[in-house]
Order: C-alpha cells, then sequence, then structure tokens
C-alpha cells in the first residue's frame, strides 16, 4: 500500500514529541532525546502498519512491539493507543510504584511486551518472539486458517548494535530466514559518551547484509514519512530475510540541543521545551498537552485492532469446526495450560537402579515427557551431545529451504551463542503458547547473566539444561568448573535453581520446571554417575529440600545438593559405625525450598544437633542453612574427577572426619544447638 498522507500525522508526530519531552522533565530524570528523533517512525508503524488491539493486549495474534531504548516512548505510544497507562501515570513516570517504571516492564505496564532495561537485550527477545510466530505458524496455519501471522517490530539504537548479544542474535536470526522481524534502527550517531564516531564506526549496512538480512536505510527520519512508511511496507513484502531499516534521524529533533548527546539522558530545561511546543505549534504554557485530534486518530488505529480481533475470533471459530483437534490444542496453549496426566510419563527410580549421570537423567526425563508436551520447544547452544537435549525422532527448527528441517521442527540449533540464547528464550517465553529450554554447561550460564536476570525480574518460564556442574568435570579443569556459578543463581530473586542428586531429584526438577508459568529454571547437572538414593522420591524433592536419611536424637545433620549427597550419606554411614548418628538433608533447590512453610523447614533443617553443609562448589550462602560448611576455598583442578574430588577432601571418609570435628566442636562449646533457620524477625 502507498503513504497517505492526512492532517493529524504532524500534529500526532508533534505530540508525541513533546509529551515524551515533558514526562523525563516532570521525572527530572529519562531520556527524551531518542523518542523526540525516533516520533515519525513510532507514529507511521502504528498508525499505518501495527496490530494490536488496546482493549485486549493478550490478543493473541497481535503484532509484537519491542522498545530496546526510549522507554518514555513506548509510555507516550501506549497512553495515546488507549491502553491502561492514565495521563496520571505519565506523570507519575519513575515514581514509586507507578505503572510507569524507569525502564518499562512486561507484566507492570499493560501492553508492554518484555523487560528490554539492558541494552541489546530487546534485539535478542524480538528474534525469540519471531521465532516462536514460525514455529506456531507452522504447527497449527492450515490453507485457509492463517491464525498466526503476526510481525515482530523492534526499535532500537546504536548502544543496542554494539552490545554482543545483539550480534548473536542477530546471526541466528538472519540464519532462521525470519521474514516475520522487522527492525528499526535509529542511526543518530550520539551516545552517551558523544558521536559514536569515538566508538562506534563499523558499517551496519555491511554487517547486517553479510548475516543474510534485507538492509533497507531511510536518509530522512526526522520529516519524510513516506520513505518511512514504504521502507517498512518493503519490509513487510521480503517473507526470507528478516529486515533492519537504517533510520536517520536527529537525536532530540526540534529542540536547542538537537544532535547532541546533551539530550540523550538528560531532561531539556524549561525554556527549552516552551520553544519546542511554540516550533510544533502547540501551547507553549501547558504541559502533558494532547491535542484532540491526535486522540482521535488513534482512537481510529484501536478500533481498527478491535476489529482485526473479532475478525480473528470468528476465523478461530470456523478453525474449530474443521479441525477440532488442533483447534482444542492451540486454545489449550494459548490459555498456558498443560496436557492432563502429563506428569505421569516422568521417570520413576528406585535405589537399585543403576547409578547414572544427572544430564543422562535429564535426557531421560526429555524423552518421555516430550511426546506428552508437545509445547516444549528448545535446543543447544552447540554442546548438544553433551548436554544431551536432543530427543530421537524429533526435527530441527529450521528454514524448510535449507533442508535441514521445517519451522514446525521443535529442536534449535543455538550455535555457541549462550547470551544470545538466553535473550531469544526470553522472547519465545514471552510469545506464549510454549515453554523453552536452552541447555550449554553450567559454567556458561554465567555469558548468559544478563538474559537469565531477566527471566527472573519478568517471569518469563525459560528452562536452562545446565550440565557439567562441578570439579566433577574433572580433566576440564578449573576454566570449566562453575566454583561461584551457583551462589550467583541461588542468589537471583524469582530463579529456581535445581541440583538434583539422583533419578527421582532430576524427574522433580522437571515437574517444577514446568509447572512454575511465572519462574524460570536452572537445571544443574552432572557429568559423572550419580547413585539412587534411598529414600528420595519424586514428591519429596517437589519440596526443595528433605531428609533423605533420618536418625533420632541425631549427633549432626549433613545438608547437602546434587552430587555431593551420595557422598554425605557415605560419611554418614562412617560416623555412625562410630557411634555418631547423622542425619542427611538433601537440598536441590533452596528456592523452592524456602517457599515451604516455617515448620516444615524447621522439621528438615531442625534445632538439636549441628548442622554441616557439604558441597563441590563455593561455601557461599551455606550459612543459611548451616551452623558449618565444607566446599570449595577456591578454584578446581584438572585430573580424573575421582581424583580431583580426593584433593579438595570431598570423599565419604575426610567428611566423616569433619564431621566429628564438628559434633566434638560444639559439645565443648556447650549450650542448645539453635537451626540457623531461628530467626529474630
Amino acid at each position: 500500500m502507498s503513504f497517505t498522507p492526512v492532517q493529524s500525522d504532524d500534529v500526532a508526530i508533534a505530540t508525541i514529541r513533546t509529551l515524551a519531552a515533558d514526562v523525563v522533565a516532570k521525572a527530572n530524570s529519562g531520556h527524551p532525546g531518542a523518542p523526540m528523533g525516533m516520533a515519525p517512525a513510532a507514529h507511521v508503524l502504528f498508525s499505518r502498519f501495527v496490530n494490536a488491539n488496546p482493549k485486549n493486549s493478550k490478543w493473541f495474534n497481535r503484532d509484537r512491539f519491542v522498545l530496546s531504548n526510549g522507554c518514555a516512548l513506548q509510555y507516550v505510544l501506549l497512553h495515546l493507543l488507549g491502553y491502561k497507562l492514565s495521563m496520571d501515570d505519565l506523570k507519575a513516570f519513575r515514581q514509586l510504584d507507578s505503572l510507569t517504571p524507569g525502564h518499562p516492564e512486561a507484566g507492570h505496564t499493560d501492553g508492554v511486551e518484555v523487560t528490554t532495561g539492558p541494552l541489546g537485550q530487546g534485539f535478542g527477545n524480538g528474534v525469540g518472539l519471531a521465532m516462536a510466530q514460525a514455529h506456531l505458524a507452522a504447527t497449527f496455519n492450515k490453507d485457509g486458517f492463517e491464525l498466526i501471522k503476526n510481525y515482530t517490530y523492534v526499535f532500537c539504537g546504536d548502544g543496542c548494535l554494539m552490545e554482543g548479544v545483539a550480534s548473536e542474535a542477530a546471526s541466528l536470526a538472519g540464519h532462521l530466514q525470519l521474514g516475520n522481524l522487522i527492525v528499526v534502527y535509529d542511526d543518530n550517531h550520539i551516545s552517551i559518551d558523544g558521536d559514536t564516531n569515538v566508538a562506534f564506526t563499523e558499517n551496519v549496512d555491511q554487517r547486517f547484509m553479510s548475516y543474510g538480512w534485507q538492509v533497507l536505510v531511510v536518509e530522512n527520519g526526522d520529516t519524510d514519512l513516506a520513505s518511512i512508511h514504504n521502507a517498512i511496507a518493503a519490509a513487510k513484502q521480503e517473507k526470507n530475510k528478516p529486515t533492519i531499516i537504517r533510520l536517520k534521524t536527529t537525536i532530540g529533533y526540534g529542540s536547542k540541543q538537537q544532535g547532541t548527546h546533551g539530550v540523550h539522558g538528560s531532561p531539556l530545561k524549561a525554556d527549552d521545551i516552551q520553544a519546542l511546543k511554540t516550533k510544533f505549534g502547540l501551547p507553549a504554557d501547558q504541559s502533558f498537552y494532547v491535542p484532540q485530534a491526535t486522540y482521535d486518530a488513534y482512537a481510529e488505529v484501536a478500533k481498527r485492532g478491535a476489529a482485526l480481533e473479532a475478525e480473528w475470533n470468528s476465523l478461530l471459530t470456523a478453525y474449530g469446526q474443521k479441525y477440532p483437534k488442533e483447534h482444542a490444542e492451540l486454545v489449550r496453549r494459548i490459555a498456558g495450560g498443560l496436557p492432563e496426566n502429563w506428569q505421569q510419563s516422568l521417570p520413576v527410580y528406585k535405589p537399585s537402579d543403576s547409578a547414572v549421570a544427572s544430564r543422562k537423567l535429564s535426557e531421560i526425563v526429555l524423552t518421555a515427557i516430550t511426546p506428552a508436551l508437545p509445547e516444549l520447544f528448545g535446543g543447544s547452544a552447540d554442546l548438544t551431545g553433551s548436554n544431551l537435549t536432543k530427543v530421537k525422532g524429533t526435527t530441527d527448527f529450521q528454514p524448510p529451504s535449507t533442508g535441514l528441517g521445517s519451522y514446525a521442527g521443535t529442536y534449535i540449533r543455538f550455535g555457541v551463542r549462550e547470551h544470545g540464547m538466553g535473550a531469544i528464550a526470553n522472547g519465545i517465553a514471552a510469545y506464549g503458547g510454549i515453554i523453552p529450554f536452552v541447555a550449554t554447561f553450567l559454567n556458561f550460564v554465567s555469558y548468559a547473566a544478563g538474559a537469565t536476570r531477566l527471566s527472573a525480574l519478568s517471569g518469563h518460564q525459560v528452562i536452562w539444561v545446565a550440565t557439567h556442574d562441578s570439579i566433577g568435570l574433572g580433566e576440564d579443569g578449573p576454566t570449566h568448573q562453575p566454583i561461584e556459578t551457583a551462589i550467583h543463581l541461588r542468589a537471583t530473586p524469582n530463579l529456581a535453581f535445581w541440583r538434583p542428586a539422583d533419578g527421582n531429584e532430576t524427574s522433580a526438577a522437571y515437574y517444577s520446571a514446568i509447572t512454575s508459568k511465572k519462574t524460570p529454571s536452572v537445571l544443574s547437572l552432572s557429568r559423572q554417575n550419580l547413585p539412587n538414593l534411598e529414600g528420595s522420591t519424586i514428591e519429596k524433592a517437589l519440596k526443595g529440600g528433605y531428609v533423605v536419611h533420618e536418625e533420632q536424637s541425631e549427633d549432626l545433620t549433613i545438608v547437602s545438593a546434587g552430587s555431593e549427597v551420595s557422598i554425605a550419606i557415605e560419611a554418614a554411614a562412617k560416623l555412625k559405625a562410630e557411634g555418631i548418628k547423622t542425619r542427611v538433608v538433601s537440598l536441590p533447590c533452596w528456592h523452592t525450598f524456602d517457599q515451604q512453610s516455617e515448620e516444615y523447614r524447621l522439621s528438615v533443617l531442625r534445632s538439636g544437633a549441628p548442622i554441616l553443609s557439604l558441597e563441590a562448589l563455593s561455601t557461599a550462602g551455606w550459612q543459611k542453612y548451616s551452623h558449618e560448611q565444607y566446599g570449595l576455598p577456591g578454584w578446581g583442578a584438572s585430573g580424573p574427577y575421582q581424583k580431583v574430588y580426593e584433593k579438595f577432601g570431598i570423599t565419604g571418609s575426610n567428611i566423616a572426619s569433619v564431621g566429628k570435628k564438628v559434633v566434638n566442636f560444639y559439645k565443648q562449646k556447650g549450650g542448645p544447638v539453635v537451626s540457623p533457620l531461628v530467626k529474630a524477625f
């Protein structure tokens, strides 16, 4: 379609620019420059292209919009379009408990798809949203029933493209030929340090062409609405490549500081805002002024979205009449429900079963549950053979033209792109209808820390299969042994870090991860074989911690996790032979255990005897659950894993010796031993 200008265009763009300036000025903090420069592109996109219904922000076939920079712009757009964001909310920008936090957050402000504060994350999220659309379209669309056909639009800036996470995601998007992804790059040549010529002089066009993207350029993004429109229209016509539109803009357009870094991250002064409003024909003496013509124009956009949703609902009903099975499955997945009795496929183990590495136990779980959970969609960062995440018989998610798979495939080859993988998974989770899983070595989850943190902050259900989780890597040495990674992840709010000790605990970890709709999970899995424990069950492990070996009137409790629980049990047997009664507690998930009742937690880690923690990782954090801690004082070592464990004293014999010293110390100390869980407040 061609661009037809209307009278309301200029006033709407002026409104966006001045409203963004007012919002940031009222808060005395923020970024007015990018919203002012990107106002024309935002207006053209939303008035001519975006299909969304502000009255139902979760309509499944809506276009997704991701703003990686210029947060004030997103709030202004949401208000004008009629989302649940009042003028009072705009005036409360960056105020405590308002609907307009400093950076938009998914689940906090209606209409915000993903939380993108750190630069580059939104770019990766956009790739994930596009992948989810391509996959679900290939899975459910039929001739005459194109139910899932939305686009993902991303606004980004120079900072986003400097971040490595965006490069990882862009490279994969090009390989995957995601024609449903359109990125508008705000090429204003300004970052916080000044002109980008101080640090960012690469040829972005050539870079993205080498990734396999279509590259379009708009020379005048400040006023040439027709060129902006035509570029977006051309992007939508390209079905086999993602598109980046390099939009040359003037940061802070219209202000006295336009084109300088002074308008990037600081509010405009009052006289500058007044002059800006006068220049654009708006009342200089009124703050937060929105002409009725602007409200009317965006009300028409909202009406269009509501009509499109009504048409889609009718199509969905007709789809159900012709394809009842597929319809039921799609509706279930949109609602986020799980198939009935899926959990019955989880493997259950008894102590006589063979010792198996928990990464292999994970593969056994995935093999068992994948037929029952078609919404599982994920893969590995080039470690498939080590992570054991590829279920036999599954098809790769690939462009059909490659001959490597199809978009209906459920296994993703992420390549060596851990951070991009994490950001992409957040976008997949945000799309809906899919439970994404990603995999690498636990050590390299650290590479994706930014994305993992945003999973937890945003409540994205992303499952990390993190194998090779300790000094049990042995020969790989300290560079690969994640001594400190566990406490980093355990310290992250709303993140479930599971370190299962055997088969039943591995099944429990998956059950928890799949049913925790608002919490990401990291499954920390061993390379070495682990025995199946006497006393472990899925039900017990689902409490996050439980007594795996009980003794009454005990002298000592050893609390442990993962591959060290069996060593703790061995130590307890040696101590009992010497007359020292020792309980053993398995604590596979601190996050889950902490959610249990105080009564339960104190029954597991009870008062009366000292508690010793044991883990082949850093001891940091174990003080919360134990009086004394045994673990790694520093980095690991290279060698066969049994020798490495011996070097650091993590053997049944040495832990028994340590336990004996702990018991003697507390006997000499005298007085009652109170559980570390007992707090004053």
